[in-house]
């Protein structure tokens, strides 16, 4: 999956600084991977900063974190990487903060959410690259069928599922807490239980009172009585559970922009809502964001910062989100694909995006912790599940990571 996009021109040119940058591919086969797109920065970039080259390689996203970080054990960082995650190099002190880098212009446009989840203690170090939102999908034949309208409440949905079981749907909910993404699906619920996983000074709230409420509710409203599927929430991952829903086998499920194509290509008719809340739509949805750094080791701050200027306005931002159906993280460009897409239902996802909640990716901690919701969270909605402790047992392990920083 990797390859080298040389920038044009010989090296060597005297005064030359060539950039590496190691980028991550959002194409599913050769025909739009993303070599092409940085292929085509690339070239512009070059034509207008001759005294500059870049060069790419282009990673799965199977490898793209490990090859960073083997680079950067082995004192080989590169100057940029298009990674999933950004904290622990800055902790190391290996990064250069964004106000170093960027144009004020470029670093204002960033969304809000999006640049306060790039921060480490108030600094940003971490530029967003590319963000999502999700929403809840239904199958509008298996609505229409049994008469149902999308819910907007917890027990809207509770009361949907059952008329949906009732019609003989193997999976009126799918609810994937399974090791491949538990932490999305349980911050989603969260978030619509007015929880999340830190509270409202950055420090983790696991175990606040308002998340045990929304997991017992789990267990006992859905779980416990038979609406989401044949597959235990601690075993069912969500790439199982998107392709069970493009099988027109659920009913309904939280998603993001990809389940829009995956569903389409087969043939199957979707809706899409805001995520329900206790008592009508949820306050915030959860948002994700993949993440653009710049390595001090080789000292090519001006350089990079001018690239990345380059890479982060509005045309090159909106051409990227529009091939691969993603949000963009700028407000300039945002606004242009409102303007054109608003209508379509990737704006439904891009309405969400400004009061979104990011996972607390600023935290070294955030692995570790991520690592032990993906293992125990669907413990907690399990038959006997004591969601209480199983939160706070979390929790605590959160907190020692949290203090070892």
């Amino acid at each position: 999956m990797a390859g080298v996009l040389a920038g044009c021109g010989g090296p060597g040119d005297s005064g030359d600084v060539t950039l590496k940058l190691v980028a991550a591919d959002y194409g599913d086969s050769a025909a739009n991977s993303s070599k092409k797109y940085w292929a085509e920065v690339v070239e512009g970039f070059e034509k207008e900063n001759p005294g500059i080259k870049v060069d790419v390689t282009v990673h799965s996203w199977n490898d793209v974190d490990r090859e960073v970080k083997d680079m950067v054990k082995k004192g080989e960082a590169p100057d940029l990487a298009q990674i999933g995650a950004y904290a622990d190099y800055a902790a190391q002190g290996k990064l250069y903060e964004a106000d170093e880098l960027l144009s004020i212009a470029t670093q204002a446009d960033f969304l809000a959410p999006l640049s306060q989840a790039g921060e480490v203690n108030r600094i940003q170090y971490g530029m967003p690259f590319a963000s999502s939102t999700r929403l809840l999908f239904y199958n509008t034949k298996l609505f229409k069928d049994a008469n149902l309208t999308p819910p907007q409440s917890w027990s809207e949905l509770q009361a949907d599922a059952k008329a949906l079981k009732a019609r003989g749907v193997k999976i009126p909910y799918a609810l994937p807490l399974g090791p491949e993404e538990a932490p999305a699906e349980t911050l989603m619920w969260m978030l619509s239980g007015g929880g999340g996983y830190t509270d409202n000074v950055g420090s983790y709230a696991l175990d606040s009172p308002q998340n045990a409420k929304t997991f017992s509710w789990l267990r006992d409203e859905l779980v416990g009585k038979g609406l989401t599927g044949p597959t235990p929430p601690a075993e069912l991952n969500r790439a199982e559970a998107f392709a069970a829903f493009s099988r027109g086998e659920v009913g309904m499920l939280n998603g993001h922009p990809t389940l829009m194509k995956m569903a389409a290509k087969k043939g199957v008719k979707f809706g899409m809502v805001p995520a329900p809340g206790v008592n009508g739509k949820a306050q915030a949805t959860m948002g994700v964001a993949d993440w653009m750094m710049a390595f001090k080791q080789n000292g090519h701050r001006k350089e990079a910062g001018k690239f990345l200027d380059y890479v982060y306005s509005k045309k090159n931002v909106l051409e990227f989100s529009n091939e691969y159906d993603i949000l963009p993280v700028t407000t300039s460009a945002s606004e242009a694909m409102a303007k054109d897409r608003g209508h379509t239902p990737l704006g439904e996802f891009l309405k969400e995006l400004p009061t979104s909640e990011l996972y607390p990716v600023g935290k070294t901690s955030w692995a570790q912790v991520s690592a032990d919701i993906k293992k125990d969270i669907g413990k907690t909605v399990g038959e006997g599940g004591d969601p209480k402790s199983v939160l706070g047992r979390i929790q605590t392990r959160a907190m020692t990571a949290e203090n070892a920083e």
